[in-house]
């Protein structure tokens, strides 16, 4: 999942994004309201964590300008908005809420808490009821960060975990490259570069089991499919 932190504190900016990496997020920071909304319009965010006051502009006025569709948000009015600010009163929570925010989180707050409330919020994106993401017989815990197949552990990267919960909660889709790199990496990637490539093929020998079908394909020239089981395609014969 690739998110956004619009926040002017620099120093705080830089620890929520080093503590979010390491939960297995790409991070990409804006200092200012300018800053976030021409980020907002070429990069596909699953979720924006807005401050509200910045040097020039509001965050509430921000979220409010993408769910009315003023800011020509490349994820459109549907982009998950969490607000992050020291305002801690109701009627700021009740206004932040009104105006489209799914979430409000009041500084300070623990790190555990604002992943706990992004993967809740992350959920009801992808329609999926807990942490927990099954499919056939690879299970992930994104909250306790455990992957398996089967009984077998699956020793993964950040990257590699990352690339197998964003493919988890499109089974049967065909990916491309080129949107594994939009929502799995930040802007700092180059995206010139085989790393999608490499990191799918260490995850698909990670994923592999001698005597058992193949779960991760690629379609050359196309992108990437993680299998769904027979039972669960609707295209299966009865």
């Amino acid at each position: 999942m690739r998110l956004l932190i619009m926040e002017d504190e620099h120093g705080l900016a830089s620890a929520l994004k080093i503590g979010l990496v390491r939960e297995g997020y790409a991070v990409d920071l804006a200092h200012t309201v300018t800053e976030a909304t021409e980020k907002l319009t070429y990069t596909a965010y699953d979720l924006a964590l807005l401050d509200i006051t910045l040097p020039d502009g509001n965050g509430l006025d921000l979220a409010q300008q993408i769910r009315t569709g003023a800011v020509e948000c490349l994820t459109g009015s549907d982009l998950r908005i969490v607000m992050l600010t020291a305002r801690g009163g109701l009627p700021d929570r009740v206004h932040g809420l009104d105006i489209g925010a799914d979430d409000y989180l009041v500084k300070p707050f623990a790190l555990a808490e604002l992943t706990a409330r992004l993967r809740a919020v992350l959920r009801r994106q992808i329609e999926t009821a807990s942490a927990v993401i099954t499919v056939g017989p690879v299970r992930l815990d994104a909250s306790r960060h455990l992957a398996h197949r089967g009984d077998r552990e699956l020793r993964l990267t950040l990257k590699e975990f990352a690339v197998l919960r964003y493919l988890l909660t499109r089974p049967g889709h065909l990916v491309p490259a080129e949107e594994l790199l939009e929502h799995v990496w930040d802007e700092n990637a180059d995206p010139f570069t085989q790393t999608v490539r490499v990191t799918v093929g260490t995850l698909r020998r990670k994923l592999t089991i001698d005597t058992e079908p193949q779960l991760l394909e690629t379609v050359t020239g196309r992108g990437y499919r993680l299998r769904e089981p027979a039972h669960q395609r609707d295209d299966v014969p009865a």
